[in-house]
């Protein structure tokens, strides 16, 4: 090698691992650096569940069949499949670019036959010539201003970015699974009270047509009771068609038909998600959260398109060689004075592109610019839904203990009711009134109960699987 190709490898190995892409320092988060203390006080003595790491599905959801049920859709749903797809595709995009950045070789074999006219050219046959020729070329670009350096490095970040957003889909498709598994429960649940209540107003219908049969009652009573039976079954079958939506949509969510070899889940009121939460959570947990990961990693792939823009306004230079064999003889390729080489460096001088390169570096700072609003962005969504969650449950905390003690007291009464007719202190609109208030009742615990559980795993997901950093 001479001495002007080895300074040229020399200045490559010595600059090529420099960029011109800008210094990549976190953002500082736009958001405060924890949540008010009042929401998180509210909500300490409810569940959230803590480890010194983000915990896993398992830890929060204990329930075995829901458990299962999460194994199925994390196996078989489609998004997810698509999501893990994407992340193949761009694993495979990184790899193209990353192979930039090494020597590209070739082989190459070749038979050329040519024929020159005019008597005066003449050949061993005749005016036909045959030449035979073997090969191998490389070619590598010295990466002298870091151009593709920051491409590659722009490849892998965008292909973390797509990593972190099939994490994302896998958090967001644990809490579906969730959710609708403890709708289902409080479906059932309901549908249960409802025929409880059937059954209770059925009797009550029964006894007033004994009554009336022998004038003890009126029409009116009879034919209120009569439709008060008719209003809870169609209550009651209105949750037969809400059970039957939930369950396509579950079935939907794990990929397939659910099996009929789950194993038992525990009762719907001892569903129980979280553990203690801390007086104060910091916000620096969302950090950890994959779509805000995702967001960032998008934000370090904007700095890779600048270093490469910026390069885009200096020399590139080419180096392409090849050495080999070629002969007029099949037989003499690998024997006589038959080899060849050459060496052809080639440099690239941007000029003159009426502001082309320039154009295109102002195009991709404005991207970066896009990419932090959008990180930013990010962190303050996930904060307000974080807030949102918090201030939420201590909500409910109210309502369910309120709902509980009016729940107690419409029992009460409901029961002071029916007897005080039965003994004919009362009309029959009395106990109406009473029965409907207490159905009311009871399933708005009922969607108190269920709602709390639903924040839950709303704040699971939106903490990124836990509170602590």
């Amino acid at each position: 090698m001479s001495k002007i190709q080895l300074a040229i490898f020399s200045l490559g190995l010595l600059v090529g691992g420099c960029t011109l892409a800008p210094k990549y320092k976190r953002p500082v988060a736009p958001v405060p650096a924890a949540w008010s203390s009042a929401a998180t006080a509210a909500a300490a003595h409810t569940p959230v569940h803590g480890t010194d790491e983000a915990p896993g599905w398992r830890d929060f959801f204990g329930d075995p069949r829901l458990q299962r049920l999460i194994e199925l859709a994390l196996t078989n749903n489609r998004d997810l499949r698509i999501a893990a797809l994407r992340v193949e595709q761009t694993r495979a995009q990184f790899r193209i670019q990353r192979s930039e950045l090494f020597p590209g070789v070739q082989g190459e074999g070749s038979l050329n036959r040519q024929k020159f006219s005019g008597a005066a050219t003449t050949f061993n046959g005749g005016n036909i010539i045959t030449t035979y020729s073997l090969s191998v070329g490389a070619s590598y670009e010295l990466d002298l201003f870091g151009r593709v350096r920051s491409l590659k490095q722009a490849a892998l970040d965008r292909y973390l970015a797509t990593e972190e957003a099939r994490k994302s889909a896998q958090m967001a498709l644990v809490s579906e699974v969730a959710s609708e598994y403890l709708t289902q429960l409080r479906l059932r649940e309901a549908k249960a009270v409802a025929q409880q209540t059937l059954e209770t107003v059925q009797a009550s219908r029964d006894l007033i047509q004994s009554r009336f049969a022998v004038g003890a009652a009126s029409e009116l009573e009879l034919r209120t009771a009569e439709g008060q039976v008719q209003s809870v079954r169609v209550n009651a079958a209105g949750f037969l068609q809400l059970l039957a939506e939930s369950e396509n949509a579950l079935a939907v969510l794990i990929g397939g038909p659910v099996p009929n070899d789950l194993p038992a889940g525990q009762p719907f009121r001892e569903q129980r998600l979280l553990t203690q939460t801390p007086g104060e959570i910091p916000s620096n947990v969302l950090q950890r959260r994959p779509d805000i990961l995702a967001a960032e990693h998008t934000l370090q792939a904007a700095q890779g398109d600048i270093g490469a823009a910026r390069a885009a306004f200096f020399p590139r230079i080419l180096l392409t060689g090849s050495a080999g064999t070629a002969s007029a003889s099949l037989g003499d390729l690998f024997s006589g004075p038959s080899a060849t080489w050459s060496f052809s460096p080639q440099i690239i001088v941007p000029i003159f592109d009426v502001g082309g390169t320039r154009a295109r570096l102002a195009a991709t700072k404005i991207g970066g610019q896009i990419e932090l609003a959008t990180y930013e962005k990010a962190i303050q969504n996930a904060f307000r839904e974080v807030a949102n969650a918090l201030a939420v449950r201590a909500i409910l905390e109210v309502k369910l203990q309120a709902q509980d003690a009016l729940l107690r007291a419409l029992q009460s009464r409901f029961e002071l009711t029916e007897a005080r007719y039965r003994q004919g202190v009362d009309s029959y609109v009395e106990v109406l009134l009473a029965q409907q208030e207490l159905y009311a009742a009871q399933q708005n615990v009922l969607q108190y109960q269920v709602a709390r559980l639903l924040n839950d795993i709303a704040l699971f997901r939106a903490l990124g699987g836990g509170w602590k950093s």
